[in-house]
């Protein structure tokens, strides 16, 4: 119990302060007063923070105190399986992982063996060998250990597990830094859409264009003589696609999609498969829906697509495609490998303003690029929109709250690397073993 509580603190600590962002969601758009809005990020952080507490737990009841073997195994173990629990249970929820610590650290270079969660693996190895030294009975193996993990990892970081496959590609990002509280305003249309067309206009040059989420505040079927049919024709001209975040609804108006569309000779869509609670669907609506509607793009429950993989045809090559969220979930990612060629990403982080928010979004976007070993392109409305490369750098981007485009030449890449073939078993294999072995030592 005392372990939880220790766990659960640290877990208060992280949450309160990394997720505060969300306040401004729910007050400033959401049109909850201010004092709601900060109790509910601090429930948000209590509620997160339980799963440090059960690793806290977890790591007690497998070993005694004083062993080396708690830091050693028990820790690290403990604290990967409570991390994968929260990427899960619940829909989900695995914002600030302990890998994206590393996306810039000498750990980074185990992302394209195990993921963000072989990341967070061996980051707990490291913290758990460190401390168990000292111990005197602790084998002192276990420095030699750490210091070729991290050696190891160092040696990695700049191995490029896929290979290149045809011509570079020239692409557009197009940023419309279209103000949150004007986006879905009545008369916000027209002005939207000119922005956008004269912001395309002059990427004839380009073989891929991306606008970012929603881009529009209108439903396809409302803007498709308007719209949709005249750019499609312009693609077709011009040869090139044009890659749009969009609204649907079915026939019978009960059904809505965010989705992604691509325009060129033909048409390819992606309906967004992993939904935000609260955000695009609300969980027990009946007890909070009218407090919180302000929070979604509309004011009814999104529907989540069923495609089998996360694809849009673009042309010669396939893409893998997310929608803002779910760029947070690397299995679901890597489900477009290995035919997709780039990953792209759209979102409208215009939600959260000028706060963590979106750079810790773009840093967990940087990480999927990573251990999938391909470029990732992300087109949003206010930013951060940037181009990744498959080392998980930022090569290219745009400052927030500016309207512009960032244009760039990027490689198409195939291949597999072992975490996009394997995914997080093996991850999780070893922190079962890790966690057994710590629970053998413990009974003695």
């Amino acid at each position: 119990g005392r372990a939880f509580v220790v766990g659960w603190a640290y877990g208060i600590g992280l949450f309160a302060f990394g997720l505060f962002w969300v306040r401004i969601s729910i007050s400033v758009y959401g049109g909850a007063p201010e004092v709601f809005a900060v109790a509910a990020a601090i429930a948000l952080a209590a509620f997160m923070a339980a799963f440090h507490g059960l690793a806290g737990a977890l790591t007690a009841w497998l070993t005694r105190p004083g062993q080396w073997q708690r830091t050693a195994f028990a820790a690290p173990a403990a604290w990967t399986l409570a991390e994968w629990l929260r990427s899960w249970l619940f829909t989900g929820f695995p914002w600030l992982q302990l890998g994206y610590s590393q996306i810039d650290g000498p750990l980074a270079g185990l992302a394209p063996l195990g993921g963000v969660l072989g990341v967070t693996l061996g980051t707990a190895l490291v913290a758990g060998w460190a401390a168990a030294l000292t111990v005197r009975a602790a084998p002192r193996a276990l420095g030699l250990s750490l210091a070729l993990l991290v050696l190891g990892s160092l040696l990695a970081r700049n191995h490029l597990w896929t290979h290149p496959d045809g011509e570079p590609v020239r692409v557009s990002l197009v940023q419309g830094n279209v103000a949150q509280e004007e986006k879905w305003a009545a008369d916000s249309l027209f002005p939207t859409a000119e922005r956008y067309l004269e912001l395309t206009g002059d990427q004839t040059d380009s073989d891929l264009i991306v606008w970012p989420e929603a881009a529009l505040p209108a439903f396809a079927d409302e803007i498709e003589d308007t719209l949709l049919e005249p750019l499609q024709d312009w693609a077709r001209e011009h040869e090139t696609t044009v890659l749009i975040g969009a609204l649907f609804r079915d026939p019978s108006g009960e059904n809505f999609f965010t989705s992604m569309l691509a325009l060129h000779d033909g048409r390819s869509r992606y309906d967004k498969r992993h939904l935000v609670p609260f955000g695009e669907y609300f969980p027990l609506g009946f007890l909070w829906k009218d407090a919180v509607r302000g929070l979604a793009t509309l004011s009814e429950d999104f529907t989540a697509g069923e495609a089998e993989k996360p694809l849009l045809d673009v042309g010669p090559w396939p893409v893998g495609g997310s929608i803002c969220y779910e760029i947070l979930f690397g299995e679901e990612v890597r489900q477009a490998l290995p035919e997709a060629r780039l990953l792209v990403n759209v979102s409208n982080d215009g939600w959260f303003g000028d706060s963590l928010g979106p750079h810790q979004h773009l840093e967990i976007a940087r990480m999927r690029a990573l251990e999938n070993g391909r470029v990732l392109l992300r087109a949003t409305n206010t930013g951060v929109t940037a181009v990744v490369d498959p080392l998980g750098n930022v090569r290219e981007h745009l400052p927030q709250f500016e309207r512009g485009v960032l244009v760039a030449e990027v490689q198409p890449l195939a291949g597999l690397t072992p975490y996009a073939r394997w995914g997080e078993l093996p991850v999780l294999f070893l922190s079962l073993l890790m966690a057994l072995q710590a629970r053998r030592r413990g009974d003695r």
